[in-house]
């Protein structure tokens, strides 16, 4: 018998995990702990639900506040995958002041609403709810894809905003770099995936691995989740990004005026996947060049595709990493104490 025979045999710990595996599934329906992070609503204005995380027992919370914004067509649920595998719940649990906002569903009357009232009203109007409900403190942005962009252009056109600093994940900001995609629904759900072409075979061949089951699991019910892109910012979207190429070139025009990221002045942190079809490195390190008025800028390179460089198996220990550093950084650029835990009761 050869050697590769000898290593496909599965030794007897194996079949016990795969056979402890297949009955979790069969008897509950899922091996993925898909209980969202429990957060309690701040703030609620239109178009916009902005919820609290609550702190672990134990943690008092401290630092500039940290806010998730999301991509327009992509669930909250980008930053809260699954327990274990979650980024809000990382953040969450080191001590951190940690926000999310919610664009809710979208429907019919939201296809006159273009990049002016998400980028003028809707993104600033949580900003300023956060930092209210945090004493004040300026608030460190965290956005993935386009919550990435409309983050940067939010802080561009309105330098007054209480933004402490803004962190881009997977954000395409050239989009030359970028080869043609299909719709972006359809393109999440096959960049999501990028792991799992040969699915049957690799779900088979893993049914020992809960860590792999729960994250296909997890991936699945986040792109069954998808929906579409409000039908004027569609519009807007394509023409200024992907025809005109507005964020690498001379600005967006927005309401009237032009929006430039040479306008932002908070430290901007921007992290590439990659592996990343959607978001290049090539598409996302032009931000180094674009960002003169900024701060300071930092670009790091993470392993994954575009929703694998977020939350994937391996962020803990590269993304998460990336993000630690700069949230700690920002804590000490304003001086606040780091988080600690209470005091234990006599």
């Amino acid at each position: 018998m050869e050697m590769d025979e000898i290593e496909m045999i599965p030794s007897p710990r194996s079949l016990r995990a795969a056979a402890s595996n297949v009955t979790h599934k069969l008897l509950y329906g899922h091996v993925a702990d898909l209980r969202p992070m429990p957060a309690e609503m701040i703030d609620d204005g239109p178009r916009r639900s902005v919820f609290r995380y609550r702190s672990p027992e134990g943690v008092i919370p401290a630092g500039p506040p940290v806010v998730f914004v999301p991509p327009l067509a992509a669930p909250t649920r980008c930053y809260d995958l699954r327990r274990g595998c979650s980024l809000a719940e990382h953040v969450v649990s080191a001590g951190r002041r940690s926000y999310l906002l919610d664009y809710g569903p979208t429907g019919d009357t939201d296809r006159v609403q273009g990049f002016e009232e998400w980028v003028g009203e809707i993104l600033p109007g949580a900003i300023r709810g956060v930092s209210e409900d945090a004493g004040g403190q300026p608030v460190q942005l965290v956005g993935w894809c386009l919550g990435g962009i409309l983050s940067l252009l939010a802080a561009a056109a309105d330098p007054d905003l209480p933004i402490a600093s803004v962190a881009v994940i997977a954000a395409p900001i050239d989009l030359r770099a970028v080869r043609p995609a299909a719709p972006l629904k359809r393109a999440y759900q096959t960049v999501g995936f990028d792991k799992y072409v040969m699915r049957p075979y690799s779900m088979l061949t893993n049914l020992d691995n809960i860590e792999f089951l729960a994250q296909i699991e997890a991936v699945d019910h986040f792109t069954n989740s998808m929906v579409t892109y409000p039908g004027r910012t569609l519009e807007e979207l394509y023409t200024a990004l992907l025809r005109e190429n507005a964020l690498a070139g001379g600005g967006f025009e927005i309401g009237g005026r032009r929006i430039g990221l040479d306008a932002v002045r908070a430290p901007v942190l921007a992290i590439a996947g990659r592996g990343d079809p959607l978001a290049p490195v090539k598409a996302v390190h032009p931000l180094t060049r674009l960002l003169p008025s900024a701060e300071r800028v930092r670009f790091e390179i993470a392993p994954g595709g575009h929703l694998g460089v977020l939350t994937g198996r391996s962020a803990r220990e590269t993304t998460w990493a990336h993000l630690d550093r700069w949230l700690d950084e920002g804590i000490v650029r304003h001086g606040i104490r780091p988080h600690r835990r209470a005091a234990a009761s006599v």
